[in-house]
């Protein structure tokens, strides 16, 4: 198979995607031959989006934590693609982070596990009956290395990502036999433009947690996003990939 044609003939919904990993991950994915459809909740970028991706691709002012939104935002591009081949789930917030649990409150925790993890149940809620009548799909969910480990100071974040996983594993088993794969991601620190607006020492506290002592590449998360939704990951579900410069090895 030509890597680089990996999705010729596909479709694939990203969620988050104006900027940062969703953005990289959806390049990724139209280079190697996909028809791309962009979630955001912001759509300040779609204009420059739609010029660099060109006709075809569409741009979807889509709040994820809305159930009608997303069921209608699917509904629509099924109808017009005749199906939908990939979701990715890279929509998320962090929230309130360097506080501990008692100073949260409740509503950035709600915030924050409603986008995280309700938005990623509603999306792959509403691809799932599609792939399964056509006997095939890719669901990536975006975690995180919180989502294992824990972040101190990061309860709301942490918390999200451990559910991402946790759904991701009974996701995998229950379509197992479909055809349809259910995996997901977690990165560790990856060097975006707003980990590269952060202080130098809050940066170093995050990657001297990792033996490679470095932050992850956009382009090393498209990569490995784009491989788990492939085809030829066939035979992987329910199953949490590392990207973590060996700071997770289990």
């Amino acid at each position: 198979m030509n890597n680089f044609a990996r999705f010729e003939n596909q479709k694939a919904i990203i969620t988050g995607a104006s900027s940062g990993i969703g953005l990289a991950i959806a390049r990724r994915l139209r280079a190697e031959g996909a028809t791309v459809a962009v979630f955001d909740f912001d759509p300040k970028a779609f204009a420059a989006l739609g010029a660099e991706f060109g006709a075809g691709h569409r741009f979807l002012q889509v709040d994820v934590t809305d159930e009608a939104q997303v069921n209608a935002a699917v509904a629509e591009l099924a109808g017009q693609w005749g199906g939908v081949d990939v979701l990715v789930n890279s929509a998320g917030i962090t929230g309130v982070s360097a506080h501990k649990t008692h100073e949260i409150t409740f509503e950035d925790f709600q915030r924050v596990v409603r986008v995280n993890l309700f938005g990623s149940f509603l999306t792959s809620r509403a691809v799932l009956p599609g792939m399964v009548d056509r006997r095939y799909g890719r669901i990536l969910h975006l975690a995180s290395i919180a989502g294992k480990d824990g972040n101190a100071g990061m309860v709301s974040y942490s918390s999200s990502k451990a559910a991402v996983i946790g759904m991701t594993k009974s996701q995998g088993k229950e379509y197992a036999e479909s055809g349809v794969t259910i995996n997901a991601l977690a990165p560790a620190v990856i060097q975006t433009p707003l980990v590269a607006a952060m202080p130098a020492e809050q940066v170093k506290a995050n990657t001297d947690k990792i033996p490679m002592k470095r932050c992850g590449t956009l382009d090393e998360i498209a990569a490995m996003a784009c491989f788990i939704v492939s085809p030829e990951t066939s035979f992987t579900t329910g199953f949490t990939f590392d990207l973590s410069g060996g700071r997770a090895v289990y």
